[in-house]
């Protein structure tokens, strides 16, 4: 599953979004003051004295038992027959089931759904009809009882049952869309990861219970209807003259989560890949050439991944469909992935790059959980994390082989990478692997520790063994567990026997403990040696734990020199707490640094001496663009943690000036993010604007306003970022700019092109009035493509008057706005000033039980709250709750210690000299 809004794409803008629920803005802390955390009753308590929680007050866990092993399933005949009108859903199952014990009860999950009938057939015997079903809704199971035993061996449970097509964008449920004359229409579609299958029909909705599926679908007969397979009969429906009954292919052997069907009106654009599989993009009506982009990608990627696993794509066909109403980002439902439309959907003309990189990365994304997820899938969602570190680490595979003009390793690192560092340095992260008991935890686990942080650790895993043995080791792992379950332990056996490296030592370390090592490193140099002395302790957003108890981790380093800055001189393992390292032929006027390619899951510390060595690389750009990053996202880092100072980063930034690269600069605009948000609670918040106008001046000039011959998808992204943040800082020549080109394109003189559309909105809101909000509103209400509408709903909360804040807030829970697109605009408002945030957060409160009654605890819920009270419980928030109170903490920390050197350096950067 691919979570939410076009993630790393718009990093520039307004926030960093991306697509993991609980954290929209968790490079981006949240900001309130003690008084009001206290005042709130946010869930906090535990942190003041800045200590880490205690177990007794985590979240209690639910008491949770898995589905009994005493009956499974072998085959589900599942029949349904939705109503577009009255938004229920008639149901039939006859599933062939194997007992493999005498008992005279079944228990399955079901949820929302009421069973009409009951009764079991055993192979060649009478058929049994239940005497009663138990619902243990708390638990989402159902207790079938029989009047006597069903014995050992095979037979048919059959049940009929009735439910709800309903509107919370999880199950069988309902998708609101406007047909092209401006009809309201409703399709009927599914989102079953994690435990939602269980809406639909009552099943066995565990990842390990897999069984074939013969679906089949009674509809209206001018509806699309689509499932996992391909149709195999269509006739019409003897009952109704108006309906068809739609019969599909028997699935593999697959897991619930992974079943789907939707019905809808929609168009579609096909082709085939280089391997014979028919793949198809749906699309709204009239909106078929939209599809093409995907589908070029999709037909590129299957043979990518069935060349690099060795094994084929294992279905006749896939199909990928844009859905209006959609909480995640997308689906990878086997044979039928799923999408929000603007992870699909590409305009030629008004969509901007960062779309067109977005919808390619998330197409990488589902189309490797065909194999990764769909075909071996996890035992339990304990191991959720290597489903989706995995897909999350291979879609940038994917993606470098499709388009190697994304540079987009390097942004995998800005996007990824240093978010994940970010969050897994919070007392109150979490291990990547942790154990999910009962289902309403695991929607808190969707979170950037699965997904950027397995992807992360995936990275460094490929690079430590090589890419020739890490690809031999998928062939084995997949051949091995195909149509079967895996563990975390599988995968590392299987890469194991292929390299001869004691991977599972290695991986443990770094996926059964939370954090990551800071890398403390000295030099002497003697003769043409140069002696490097490496030890390594945990690195908390406090500082550096010095505890007992210290864990440590084994840690591949690799170490380069000024003599070849992309090639590793030295690979070594740290399997301890300290070591000593020689390198040889190394002269003194040469530098060392340690990560080349920024690829080790951890930050480094260097000596004065060696990073005094280092910084001429930024201003001269002989370090890597990803070393160059990273460099400054460590500092940046230590910075926060109180290990060194801001200022020193500051001064660093300064060094950034000759910098061409986009995600360097996304980067480094993204730290200043943060700095401007914690300045903002000072009373020179407006020195650090000027700071950020210095910094970006020099390259908004070089680049300017209009493309130029010759340019391609990297500058467009670098120019959207940088007019942006000059915007957003205030810069009068852009302000102006800005405000002229956004007057022709309403008045329809001249369209602003799509790359410049959210920098020209976002600085004409920031600087605006009353009639700016209408014209963005009108342009809203105009757009025809979902992207456009996003573009805008995420830049409102830029305005600053704190009335039109209010009517921002109210638009985000209007009809105008769909549901899943409701907490980017409340984001936008909470990410964009100190009043935004208070507003947004007396919003929150306020319409607290529309919001939750809106998303009844799914992951939407955790990307909302970016701090909460006792009062009113989520569990699928708790731990983000934990992570922004101590991400406040921290904060208030942070200004109290560096707030007046900060102020005296921003003076004393402007004054005269004397």
């Amino acid at each position: 599953m691919s979570l939410v809004l076009g993630r790393m794409v718009s990093l520039s803008l307004v926030k960093s979004v991306n697509r993991y629920p609980s954290s929209i803005l968790v490079s981006k802390p949240v900001f309130l003051d003690l008084r009001t955390i206290k005042s709130r009753g946010i869930r906090c308590a535990v942190f003041v004295n800045a200590a880490s929680p205690s177990r007794e007050t985590m979240p209690e866990r639910r008491p949770f038992v898995r589905l009994p092993t005493d009956v499974y399933p072998v085959n589900y005949g599942l029949c349904l027959k939705p109503d577009l009108i009255d938004f229920t859903f008639e149901g039939k199952l006859e599933a062939v089931v194997e007992v493999t014990q005498a008992t005279n009860q079944i228990v399955m999950n079901c949820a929302d759904i009421d069973i009409i009938t009951t009764s079991f057939v055993p192979e060649g015997g009478e058929e049994i009809n239940a005497t009663g079903f138990n619902y243990q809704n708390e638990d989402e199971k159902v207790t079938l009882s029989f009047p006597s035993a069903l014995q050992k061996g095979s037979g048919t449970l059959k049940i009929d049952f009735v439910g709800e097509l309903n509107d919370k964008m999880k199950g069988f449920y309902r998708s609101k869309y406007a047909t092209p004359s401006g009809e309201t229409r409703y399709a009927a579609v599914t989102q079953f990861e994690a435990t939602d299958a269980r809406r639909a029909f009552p099943c066995w909705d565990e990842p390990a219970i897999k069984a074939t599926f013969d679906i089949t679908l009674i509809v209206p007969k001018d509806r699309v209807a689509l499932s996992n397979m391909n149709v195999i009969d269509r006739k019409p429906y003897p009952d109704n003259d108006n309906l068809v009954e739609v019969k599909f292919a028997t699935t593999p052997i697959m897991s619930t989560y992974l079943v789907a069907f939707v019905i809808g009106e929609y168009d579609f654009v096909e082709s085939q890949s280089s391997d014979g599989v028919t793949v198809r993009v749906y699309t709204p009506i009239g909106k078929a050439e939209q599809g093409k982009f995907a589908l070029e990608v999709a037909t590129k990627t299957l043979p990518f991944y069935k060349d690099y696993f060795s094994v084929p794509y294992p279905l006749p066909k896939i199909d990928l469909i844009a859905i209006a109403d959609f909480a995640a980002g997308a689906m990878e439902n086997w044979g039928l992935v799923t999408y929000r439309e603007t992870a699909l959907l590409i305009d030629t003309k008004n969509s901007c790059s960062s779309s067109r990189q977005w919808v390619a990365l998330v197409v990488g994304h589902e189309l490797a959980h065909q194999w990764f997820g769909n075909l071996v899938t996890m035992e339990w969602w304990t191991h959720l994390w290597l489903n989706e570190g995995f897909a999350s680490w291979i879609e940038y595979l994917c993606v470098d082989h499709c388009f190697p003009e994304y540079d987009i390793w390097t942004q995998f690192v800005s996007a990824d990478y240093t978010r994940a560092l970010d969050l897994d340095a919070l007392d109150n992260s979490h291990p990547i692997e942790v154990n999910v008991g009962h289902p309403s935890e695991v929607d808190e686990i969707f979170d950037a520790i699965s997904y950027s942080k397995g992807a992360s650790v995936i990275r460094m895993l490929h690079n430590y063994i090589g890419d020739e043995d890490f690809r031999k080791g998928m062939n084995a792992y997949l051949l091995k567990f195909q149509h079967k379950n895996a563990s975390t332990e599988d995968l590392w056996d299987c890469l194991e026997q292929a390299s001869g490296k004691p991977i599972a030592a290695v991986m443990g370390s770094w996926t059964k403990q939370m954090g990551f090592p800071i890398i403390v490193v000295d030099q002497e140099q003697q003769g043409d040696e140069r002696i490097l002395k490496i030890s390594q302790k945990k690195f908390c957003a406090s500082g550096p734990h010095n505890g007992e108890d210290c864990p440590s981790w084994m840690v591949p380093i690799s170490i380069c020199t000024s003599e070849d800055p992309s090639c590793t001189k030295l690979k070594v393992l740290l399997d301890r707490p300290e070591t000593t390292v020689t390198l040889t032929n190394v002269g003194p006027d040469q530098w060392v640094k340690i990560n080349p390619g920024t690829v080790g899951f951890y930050r480094i510390q260097y000596s004065s001496s060696m990073l005094e060595s280092l910084l001429p690389g930024i201003r001269d750009l002989t370090l890597q663009p990803v070393d160059r990053l990273g460099l400054q996202n460590d500092l940046f880092s230590l910075s926060r943690a109180g290990m060194i100072s801001t200022v020193e980063v500051l001064k660093l930034m300064e060094a950034f000036v000759n910098e061409p690269n986009y995600t360097v600069w996304s980067d480094l605009s993204c730290n200043l993010g943060v700095l401007s948000s914690l300045l903002s609670h000072t009373d020179f918040h407006e020195e650090i604007q000027e700071f950020i106008r210095d910094l970006f001046t020099p390259i908004g000039l070089k680049l300017g306003w209009d493309s130029k011959p010759g340019e391609g998808h990297l500058d467009a992204l670098l120019r959207s970022l940088v007019l942006g943040k000059l915007g957003k800082a205030g810069h009068k020549p852009t302000l102006d700019e800005a405000r002229q080109r956004f007057k022709d394109h309403v008045e329809g003189k001249q369209t602003l092109s799509a790359d410049l559309r959210s920098p020209v909105y976002l600085t004409v809101l920031k600087h605006g009035d009353s009639s700016t909000l209408d014209t963005m509103l009108k342009l809203h209400k105009q757009a025809d493509m979902q992207e456009e509408k996003n573009r805008i709903e995420r830049v409102l909360g830029a305005i600053s008057a704190p009335d039109l804040i209010q009517k921002v807030l109210s638009f985000a829970l209007s009809e105008e706005v769909r549901p899943q697109d409701t907490v980017s605009v409340i984001g936008g408002v909470a990410g964009s000033s100190k009043q935004g945030r208070r507003a947004a957060w007396k919003f929150v409160k306020d319409n607290w039980e529309e919001l939750h009654n809106r998303y009844q605890g799914g992951f939407l819920i955790s990307r909302l709250i970016k701090s909460f009270f006792e009062s009113h419980h989520a569990p699928a928030a708790e731990r983000t709750v934990q992570q922004c109170c101590e991400n406040i903490l921290l904060n208030a920390a942070w200004l109290r210690r560096d707030a007046d050197d900060i102020h005296q350096y921003l003076l004393q950067r402007k004054a005269p000299p004397v």
